[in-house]
């Protein structure tokens, strides 16, 4: 693991989704690893930790995910950017070598079998809580985080650090059409 990658208190998981970026979904089941692009997931709780992401039935990631019980939230950089684009707009199911083309790279942390994407700013390693009218209807699913890890270049003492490190760290927001935008810069209010 990369001498950066630093775990993250459960009770502050939560942070490394609140600032809404784009997440990179990891999942693996009978030796198959999958990575995709999403837009929608959030925090949800806070103890236990859990979030939320919308995985469409049509994906290759998914029946992963559901057979596996598992999943990992990425928080990918201005770093990754094609990256992150790529993984989202190809699909193992018609290009089963699209995470070779992409250029990513994948580790595991001990004890989960789930595949993490090196480069990333932040990782979540989840449990599937079941809820199957949510998972059928609307694509929902519900994680329990199980673990986090953050690059402490960019994130530590529970908070990000955008402003203070190298831009490349930034995370990204996707917008529509392959636009995005990075975070910006910090402003504080009174409190």
């Amino acid at each position: 693991m990369d001498q950066h990658i630093k775990p993250v208190e459960l009770a502050k998981a939560y942070r490394l989704l609140n600032h809404g970026p784009t997440v990179l979904v990891s999942a693996s089941h009978g030796g198959v690893d999958n990575v995709m692009s999403a837009a929608w997931s959030c925090a949800l709780d806070f103890a236990p930790p859990k979030v939320t992401v919308v995985l469409d039935k049509a994906t290759a990631t998914r029946p992963l995910v559901e057979k596996s019980g598992y999943f990992v939230l990425q928080v990918p950089n201005v770093g990754q950017l094609q990256l992150t684009y790529d993984v989202g707009h190809v699909s193992a199911n018609d290009a089963p070598d699209k995470l070779a083309k992409a250029g990513v790279r994948l580790f595991r942390v001990d004890g989960y079998e789930v595949p993490l994407v090196a480069g990333s700013s932040a990782w979540l390693v989840c449990k599937v809580l079941p809820e199957p009218r949510n998972e059928q209807v609307y694509d929902l699913f519900i994680g329990e985080v199980v673990a986090a890890y953050a690059d402490d270049r960019v994130f530590s003492n529970g908070h990000w650090h955008f402003e203070a490190a190298d831009p490349s760290l930034r995370s990204l927001h996707y917008i529509a059409g392959g636009n995005f935008y990075a975070i910006g810069e910090a402003v504080v209010a009174k409190t």
